[in-house]
């Protein structure tokens, strides 16, 4: 089962992802994780991508469908995939079909994790972070900033710039920006697309998410 994830930052798409994943008994994978290993592994993906690293440039959306396309040929992948932050354009998108059309997979399903700008700003700026061991913490108060870290006592609760309501809301003008024609472009190609209420807790939302995947 290939299943493409979409949401804005702080949904809990991460978190519903590697549920899922487990629950499905397959890998759950991101740009990101995908990227390292191809760099770790030496592949001659990998090392062109190490190239755009090296030069503090953007890996291309067409490189980065190659590796992506390179891991879900692998036997590690050979029963699907969780896919985390791999579509966030509509170039994506549409990449992303050609590299599952090239291996003869469909995409099984997308889920639209759905929760208001005003909800997400709440969230995140509530959450801090060691600045000794990076843990983070969420649904601190304004009061705790630079108490003592729960995990480390030499460590200090802080919040990260990007974690500022301002700079949360430039995020998600951003994030809407790109992924709105993402959803249109699924809903005009007929593509498997479900949106999930990401409010509540977390095991509310994972019944959701399984139900979406026939796991109810």
């Amino acid at each position: 089962m290939i299943v493409v994830l979409l949401g804005p930052p702080g949904c809990g798409k991460g978190t519903q992802g590697e549920r899922l994943a487990a629950a499905l008994n397959i890998p759950k994978i991101s740009t990101g994780d995908v990227i390292r290993a191809a760099m770790k592994a030496g592949t001659p993906l990998g090392v062109e991508a190490k190239s755009f690293y090296d030069r503090g440039d953007l890996v291309p959306d067409a490189l980065i469908l190659d590796i992506v396309r390179e891991a879900l040929a692998a036997p590690e992948q050979a029963r699907g995939a969780v896919l985390d932050g791999v579509v966030r354009t509509v170039p994506q998108a549409e990449g992303l079909a050609v590299a599952l059309a090239s291996l003869n997979r469909p995409l099984d399903l997308v889920l639209k994790f759905d929760i208001a700008d005003d909800e997400l700003v709440g969230r995140l700026s509530s959450r801090m972070v060691c600045e000794a061991c990076q843990s983070p913490f969420m649904g601190r108060t304004p009061g705790e900033l630079h108490a003592e870290c729960p995990k480390n006592p030499k460590g200090r609760l802080v919040r990260r710039k990007d974690d500022e309501p301002d700079a949360i809301r430039n995020r998600l003008k951003v994030y809407h920006a790109q992924t709105a024609p993402v959803v249109e472009w699924y809903r005009a190609n007929e593509g498997p697309l479900t949106s999930i209420d990401a409010r509540g807790t977390v095991d509310e939302v994972e019944e959701r998410v399984r139900a979406a995947a026939g796991l109810a």
